[in-house]
């Protein structure tokens, strides 16, 4: 058979040599190789999605497998090298989403504590360096059987979901206050609503607020999970509470200290045992940053900053950025900003946030009306918020925006201009020519039928507001350059 193999090697001299011994393999169809984890997982989810499409579109797979698992290569090599995912961690995350591929070490330190530790991690063999052409093959025909063998059981049990099953959203706060878990919360209520399952993970280890806005009480967290190296489906469902809504929810602790238990490891391990039962999985990263919501914004497929239009939320927007690069989590341009708490009167628009942090700027802005959110917020019951709210109507907006709904369901419940609320929150009034003073036309003119908007009825919800033509230039000009202090 043949064997298709995929290297993630970050040493350029490791990948010439790999390379050339892979073109020599009998069988062998050795892929490109890739540079970094974050390329690896990528890669992999690509090629698991590309077979799932493949079926939908009418292909079968070969043998009756599954598609997913037949897109996916049979071997992956990795080198101790690579990176920002350490080695064993990356083994670790790629036998959990991936459980048909089989993974080899290649490293320098081929030792029993070493293979030991491969072993628990996921790892079907190790190849020492320097590195040599019978080993190698062993390996990899070892690995591959392997991998076969896994493929002819997943093959027979329509239970079994191969690959990674679940879209990975992670929402982050530039600052604390600005509407991180409200964001995460409705964006999650409305995926859930759509028909996909939906997990909602609060990773804000020390103030994490989900199950107070949910009004839940439950005694597990995700600390339960931290220390538990083969999360089972039976020990994730004794975990994650499955609330009246249709979400399963995966709380924070009660006691901030205990958070130091969540480890990069634990959050990886944790997020791949969710992504393997979930559609979605979002994850209320907060807005202090450490290793286990670190590890969540690295694996995510969208990574979400939340900010206010104000200087002191746009500053640490840009802060967090800058961090998330300097310690290569992620891009800026990899990052969606959504501003929230927007009017039309702000002076800090949503093209200088873009201009001032180096990210995408989500579309869908979230208006300004926490008089809305109050009465839910204080009765611990943000769910109850009405589908009227401009907020929450802006809210499964950005859903649908980001792929989490279907659009059609985002227009549903709207009507035309003269009945959409303003970002302020209020509801404009039809326009109405030749309508008496007081009737909710302009004043001064006749009365007369009603024949739709005048010559200037103004912009629409969702359109670009507070631009320079309309409200002239201020000290927070959008074409001018930004600067700090």
């Amino acid at each position: 058979m043949t064997i298709r193999i995929l290297p993630a090697i970050g040493d350029p001299d490791a990948a010439r040599a790999v390379s050339s011994l892979l073109h020599q393999l009998p069988d062998a169809e050795p892929a490109p190789t890739v540079g970094d984890s974050v390329a690896l997982l990528h890669a992999l989810a690509g090629a698991a999605a590309q077979g799932a499409g493949g079926a939908a579109a009418g292909a079968p797979p070969a043998a009756g497998r599954p598609a997913a698992v037949e897109a996916l290569p049979e071997v992956v090599l990795v080198h101790e090298r690579i990176g920002p995912t350490p080695a064993l961690d990356l083994i670790r995350e790629v036998a959990l989403r991936f459980p048909a591929v089989g993974v080899v070490l290649i490293t320098t330190d081929a030792g029993p504590a070493l293979f030991s530790a491969a072993m628990d991690a996921g790892a079907r063999g190790i190849v020492g360096m320097p590195l040599g052409y019978d080993e190698l093959a062993a390996r990899v025909q070892a690995a591959a059987q392997w991998s076969a063998g896994v493929r002819v059981h997943l093959g027979g049990s329509p239970e079994a979901a191969p690959g990674p099953a679940g879209t990975l959203v992670t929402v982050t706060g530039a600052k604390g206050g600005v509407g991180t878990t409200v964001t995460a919360v409705q964006l999650a209520l409305a995926a859930r609503a759509a028909g996909r399952s939906v997990a909602l993970m609060d990773l804000d280890l020390q103030s994490g607020d989900v199950a107070s806005y949910l009004d839940v009480q439950f005694r597990r967290s995700v600390v339960d999970l931290a220390g538990i190296q083969d999360i089972s489906v039976r020990v994730l469902q004794d975990a994650v509470h499955d609330h009246h809504t249709g979400l399963g929810l995966l709380l924070a602790p009660e006691e901030g200290e205990r958070g130091e238990e969540v480890d990069d490891r634990a959050a990886r391990q944790i997020i791949g045992a969710l992504r393997s039962r979930y559609e979605v999985v979002l994850v209320d990263c907060g807005s202090q940053m450490q290793s286990a919501n670190a590890a969540a914004v690295e694996l995510a497929d969208l990574a979400l900053l939340v900010t206010t239009p104000d200087v002191v939320a746009v500053r640490a927007a840009k802060r967090q950025v800058r961090l998330w690069d300097r310690l290569q989590i992620r891009k800026a341009e990899d990052t969606t900003t959504v501003v929230n708490r927007l009017t039309r009167n702000t002076e800090i628009q949503p093209p200088l946030v873009a201009k001032a942090t180096g990210t995408q700027v989500a579309r869908t802005h979230v208006p300004a009306a926490f008089k809305e959110l109050q009465p839910c917020v204080d009765a611990g019951r943000i769910q109850d918020l009405d589908g009227r709210s401009t907020v929450k109507q802006a809210l499964v907006a950005l859903a649908a925006e980001l792929g989490l709904v279907d659009s059609p369901s985002v227009r549903q419940s709207r009507g035309s201009h003269r009945a959409r609320p303003t970002l302020g929150g209020r509801k404009r009034k039809a326009i109405t020519p030749g309508a008496a003073p007081g009737s909710g036309g302009i004043p001064g003119q006749a009365s007369g039928p009603a024949s739709g908007a005048g010559p200037n009825p103004g912009p629409r919800f969702g359109g670009r507001r507070g631009s320079a033509a309309a409200a002239g230039p201020g000290p927070f000009d959008p074409s001018g350059p930004y600067e700090e202090g």
